[in-house]
């Protein structure tokens, strides 16, 4: 999720960049609740407030982004600017990250954009990207005039929970010993698939903050695919109503119905009407098999990347990775 610049006269110099921790989120979600609102306005949608995130989710953001948790402070201290910069293994991307409304037009949103192409950069990542609202002409123009090319959409869509015949292998259901290997076995399983990557990290942090669970297909010791899901309300103080999936890995592009069964199985079983799933455009079989089975779309965004340095999807299998959290 971005924010892009507009203009103004005066905007006073930026300090940083500094690595934010859970002791910044009550500063980071007012400038994000601020920020989106005011991205909506501009675009005519009066009526939207965008509300604060959940702080167990921010906190999730920062561990994950680690040294790429970047933010900016103005001459009075207060937060102006931030970039959660992530990377798993060679796939890097940015989000999210805004500039402050009476922060924006001063080059600040090019600044915090650069150092985070700098910071991927010096991770030896093979990818940067980001993903920003497709009816946003200023947002695309923006990335665009510091390096970004088009990509293809990544569509949300939604399917209602069901219960299936048996409940998924989980990763929560295991001991201490076990989560490790089952960790290890999904980073082995993904580097086959997308050499390069890997979605550790992401697994370990959901499941230390219980914000969600990884369900596996196949043996533990050697799955043939498994699922990233958040449970955890995204928006500060809301009930839990839907189960996000962040990351899929196949080794098998035919499974994917199977996993979708097994996931609106988990659905279900957590509490949750629905399960939210975002597909890149890269895979149109894998978007074709979520409308056979009934999902609706809710979203669209554009994906970007900065020229020379695009993702490339799978050749066999199958990686879905959300560029937000």
């Amino acid at each position: 999720m971005t924010a892009s610049p507009r203009t103004v006269r005066g905007a006073a110099p930026l300090h940083g960049p500094f690595v934010a921790t859970v002791a910044d989120i009550p500063q980071l979600n007012a400038v994000f609740a601020e920020t989106f609102t005011d991205r909506y306005r501009k675009d005519g949608m009066t009526g939207v407030r965008v509300p604060p995130l959940n702080p167990s989710v921010w906190r999730y953001a920062i561990e994950d982004a680690g040294q790429g948790a970047l933010y900016w402070r103005d001459d009075r201290g207060r937060l102006a600017a931030f970039n959660m910069v992530h990377h798993s293994g060679t796939e890097g991307w940015m989000g999210p990250l805004c500039v402050r409304p009476d922060q924006q037009g001063a080059g600040i949103g090019k600044r915090i954009v650069q150092s985070g192409m700098q910071w991927l950069r010096e991770q030896s990542v093979q990818v940067i990207g980001l993903e920003t609202m497709p009816r946003t002409m200023e947002n695309i123009g923006f990335y665009s005039n510091l390096g970004f090319v088009p990509g293809h959409l990544t569509v949300t869509l939604t399917l209602t929970a069901a219960l299936g015949d048996a409940a998924p292998p989980l990763l929560s259901q295991l001991s201490v010993h076990d989560k490790a290997a089952a960790i290890r076995a999904c980073r082995d399983l993904t580097s086959r698939v997308m050499p390069g990557y890997d979605f550790s990290r992401e697994l370990e942090l959901t499941d230390r903050l219980a914000l969600g669970d990884t369900l596996f297909m196949g043996p533990l010791e050697a799955p043939t695919g498994f699922a990233l899901c958040h449970a955890a309300p995204l928006v500060e103080g809301r009930a839990r109503e839907e189960l996000r999936v962040l990351k899929v890995v196949l080794a098998q592009r035919g499974d994917f119905p199977l996993i979708m069964r097994s996931v609106a199985d988990l659905s279900r079983r957590v509490g949750t009407r629905r399960l939210a799933i975002r597909v890149q455009g890269d895979y149109p079989d894998a978007y074709q098999s979520l409308i056979a089975m009934g999902a609706r779309v809710r979203w669209t965004d554009l994906r970007m990347s900065a020229l020379g340095w695009q993702e490339t999807p799978a050749i066999e299998g199958l990686v879905l990775s959300n560029w937000e959290i």
